[in-house]
This record gives structure tokens, C-alpha cells and sequence, in this order.
């Protein structure tokens, strides 16, 4: 399989911004399966939610047309489950601005060139919290809506984003 991940889109942050919009202008409708991986995503504020938008057309979609569902995996307190429809963004966990903080996600889409069809999502998140307590969620989202998506915007709930690197890929067949 060396060579199946084929490297769409990458923004490295080093300086705070806003957000993070993978796809969009750069988005290669070639491809069934893609892969977002985001690496050490910190943010200037501390003890906030990251948050994740599908675009449509480069612009990130604000309906609350997603469902999602994860098991909430935590090292200090009982596993959980974790739901909700008609949602208009995705929770990733909280994160802060600690040396050791920090949060990762790899996600697979599926879906996001069909018109006719939802498109969907897995998730598998870890963060590392101030207390240098772990968590993971490993789930999925559906997006109700039949029509083409083009990628994917990330921002948090207070503040911009540190640093982290944000990739997309395509998975060739």
C-alpha cells in the first residue's frame, strides 16, 4: 500500500490563526476515500473546544445538518457515550495551551463528492489535558444533507489556533 495517501492539502501553523480550512479551492474530486490527519493542534486560550465545519464551495456549512456519535474513551473517569443530531459543527474534545497539551485527529471521508448521496465520516481523536489526563473519542458523523462537500474547516470554541499541522489526502484506489 506505500504510495495509497496522496497529499492533497497542508497548512502548518506556527503563528495563531483564526482557523484552518483543508480543501476548498485545493479539493481533488479524483478520489472516493480521504484522509484528514491533524497533529498537535494547540490554541491561545486554554481549556477549549475544537471544532470542525464541512465546507461547501470553500465556505464552511453553519446548518445543523450533522449527527455524530462517539464513545468518549477518558483516563480519569467512566468511558461514555456521546450524540446528538441536527448539530450545526463537531466537538472534538477540549484542549489548552500547556507545553504538554495538545490534541490529534485522524478522520476518513467518504461521500463528500456525491450530490446525491450524505456525505459521512469517521473520527478518532486523542487530547492531553493541563492535568495530563487522556481522553479519546472514536466515532463517526453523517452530514443529512445530499450534496457535494469540498472539505473541511477547524477553529476552536474561544481564541485561534497556536500551532499544529493539518493535512488532507486522497486515498488512491
Amino acid at each position: 500500500m506505500a504510495g495509497s495517501l496522496i497529499k492533497i492539502d497542508e497548512e502548518i501553523v506556527t503563528s495563531a490563526v483564526a482557523s484552518v480550512t483543508l480543501g476548498g479551492t485545493d479539493w481533488d474530486s479524483s478520489y472516493d476515500v480521504y484522509v484528514v490527519k491533524v497533529n498537535n493542534c494547540i490554541p491561545v486560550n486554554d481549556g477549549v473546544s475544537h471544532y470542525m465545519r464541512i465546507t461547501k464551495s470553500g465556505t464552511p456549512d453553519t446548518t445543523s445538518n450533522l449527527d455524530f456519535a462517539y464513545k468518549d474513551l477518558r483516563t480519569y473517569s467512566a468511558f461514555a457515550n456521546d450524540f446528538a443530531t441536527n448539530q450545526s459543527l463537531l466537538n472534538f474534545g477540549f484542549a489548552g495551551t500547556g507545553g504538554s497539551e495538545g490534541l490529534n485527529t485522524i478522520m476518513y471521508l467518504f461521500n463528500f463528492n456525491s450530490s446525491s448521496e450524505y456525505s459521512f465520516g469517521t473520527v478518532e481523536t486523542t487530547t492531553l489535558n493541563s492535568a495530563q489526563q487522556l481522553r479519546g473519542l472514536q466515532g463517526g458523523f453523517t452530514h443529512t444533507v445530499a450534496s457535494a462537500s469540498d472539505g473541511v474547516h477547524f477553529f476552536f470554541s474561544s481564541g485561534n489556533i497556536a500551532s499544529g499541522t493539518f493535512t488532507l489526502y486522497g486515498l488512491k484506489k
